[in-house]
């Protein structure tokens, strides 16, 4: 029985050991955006199409990570929707008991308190009103895959040409990828720089999701 035992935990602690990679949790996230080949993966998490490869052989043995053929291109996805919510359960259970995690996300968030007190719910009702801009400064091709109900897509990089065009009696809420992600972060500096009313709302799809809240697609 012992044996037994000791091939019952030895199993789970697979999804451990996969999971026990910076980078590899970097994949994660950057696959809650949707399929993507190991180039793109490599481009983003901004490491070697080798060791990316070898990054993503360790989440397919684990089963977390699933490929599909398109043509030439070999396109990498999750393995499930459960495997989003256990890398946003991982991360918000480290935000909770990590001092270091916290201090660390202050630098990142500087306008997300303001945010503090309007639930999600509320967000969308505002943005479904008009009441509130809500943008998704993620490269479009994630967009496409799915966004929060009501969001404008607008990547970071374009939003830097075409700002004049948002109304500026509107206040905006932008989100990415999470909260680890920066191009939010980056996007409300540049909108308050130029006068906008903006907010950082940490939440991506993946988060989103989680709470049981609308996609749209």
């Amino acid at each position: 029985m012992r044996e037994l035992k000791n091939h019952l935990y030895e199993q789970v602690a697979r999804i451990g050991k996969a999971v026990a990679s910076p980078k590899r949790l970097e994949l994660i996230e950057l696959l809650c955006q949707g399929e993507k080949t190991v180039e793109m993966l490599a481009m983003q998490a901004e490491i070697s199409v080798k060791l990316t490869s070898a990054h993503l052989k360790e989440l397919r043995l684990a089963r977390l990570v699933d490929t599909r053929k398109e043509g030439k291109y070999v396109l990498y996805r999750l393995a499930s929707t459960s495997v989003a919510d256990l890398w946003v359960h991982l991360r918000s259970e480290a935000e909770e008991r990590l001092v270091e995690l916290q201090l660390a996300l202050t630098s990142i968030v500087e306008h997300g308190d303001e945010l503090q007190g309007v639930s999600r719910a509320d967000i969308l009702r505002r943005a479904a009103a008009g009441e509130v801009l809500v943008l998704d400064v993620r490269p479009e091709d994630e967009y496409a895959v799915a966004h929060l109900p009501h969001a404008r897509s607008l990547p970071v990089d374009v939003l830097k040409k075409r700002i004049a065009e948002l109304p500026k009696d509107v206040p905006v809420v932008a989100y990415c990828r999470g909260p680890f992600c920066l191009m939010a972060k980056d996007a409300v500096e540049l909108l308050r720089k130029k006068g906008y009313q903006a907010f950082h709302l940490t939440d991506g799809v993946a988060e989103w999701r989680a709470r049981g809240l609308p996609m749209a697609n």
